[in-house]
C-alpha cells in the first residue's frame, strides 16, 4: 500500500497553499511599500496619487477609490477577451487599499529613524518585489497588471511599457485633482515598473517560484 493514498490531491493542495502564500506575501509587502511612499512625503505611487487626489473631491477611502479603478480595469480586460469579469483582482485592490488605510491610521513609519529619501528607496524595492510575487502567484493579479499583461499579449508591448503607460494616465489624472506628486512618484513609475520582470526572473531561477501569471516569461 503506498504511503500516500492521495498523492495527486496532496500535491494540488500544496500547490494551492504555496500560490496563496506567495499572493498574501505580495499583498502585504505592496501595501507596506505604498504606505511608505505616502509617509516619505516625496510623492506616492501613481495609483495612490489618483486615490488621494480623488479624496480631495469625493468622501471615499483609499480602498474604495482603488476598488473603483480595479472594477474599470477588470471590465476592460473582460471586454477585450470576451470573458466574464474576474473577482480576485478586485479584491486585491480593495484589500491592499484597505491595508494602506489601516497603516495611515497606525502610522508605523514614525518608528523608522531613517531619512525620508531612504524610506522612499525601501518603498520602491518593496512595491517592485511585491508586484512580482502577486503576478507570479497567478492569484488575484492586480487589475492594472491584468490589463498590462493583456497589452503584452495583444499588442506585443514590453510589460514595463504597458504598465508605465497605464500608470501615466492615473498619474496625470491624480495630479490634476491635487494628488501628491514628487520624486517618489517618478521613482515608482520608472524604477518599479522596470524592476518587476527582473524580479520575476530572479524568483523563478533562484527561489524556484513558478511564474503562473506570465508563464511565457520563463521560456524567454
Amino acid at each position: 500500500m503506498p504511503a500516500d493514498p492521495f498523492p495527486g490531491f496532496l500535491r494540488r493542495h500544496r500547490l494551492h497553499a504555496h500560490r496563496f502564500a506567495v499572493y498574501a506575501a505580495g499583498c502585504v509587502a505592496f501595501s507596506v511599500g505604498a504606505y511608505l511612499f505616502i509617509y516619505s512625503d516625496l510623492g506616492t505611487d501613481p495609483l495612490d496619487t489618483f486615490s488621494l487626489g480623488l479624496l480631495e473631491h469625493v468622501p471615499v477611502t483609499v480602498g474604495i477609490a482603488q476598488a473603483g479603478i480595479a472594477a474599470i480595469c477588470i471590465l476592460i480586460w473582460a471586454a477585450w477577451y470576451r470573458r466574464r469579469p474576474v473577482i480576485l483582482p478586485f479584491l486585491t485592490f480593495f484589500v491592499c487599499g484597505s491595508l494602506i488605510d489601516l497603516l495611515l491610521i497606525l502610522e508605523p513609519g514614525e518608528l523608522l529613524l531613517l531619512p525620508h529619501f531612504v524610506i522612499m528607496i525601501i518603498a520602491t524595492m518593496l512595491c517592485a518585489y511585491a508586484s512580482s510575487l502577486i503576478i507570479m502567484s497567478g492569484v488575484g493579479i492586480r487589475a492594472m497588471d491584468l490589463v498590462a499583461i493583456a497589452m503584452v499579449d495583444k499588442w506585443r508591448w514590453p510589460f514595463w511599457a504597458a504598465k508605465m503607460s497605464l500608470e501615466g494616465v492615473l498619474l496625470l489624472a491624480g495630479w490634476l485633482m491635487g494628488g501628491p506628486v514628487g520624486i517618489g512618484t517618478l521613482s515608482f513609475l520608472i524604477v518599479v515598473d522596470t524592476l518587476i520582470q527582473p524580479f520575476m526572473r530572479a524568483n523563478n531561477k533562484i527561489l524556484g517560484i513558478p511564474n503562473l501569471g506570465m508563464p511565457a516569461l520563463e521560456k524567454t
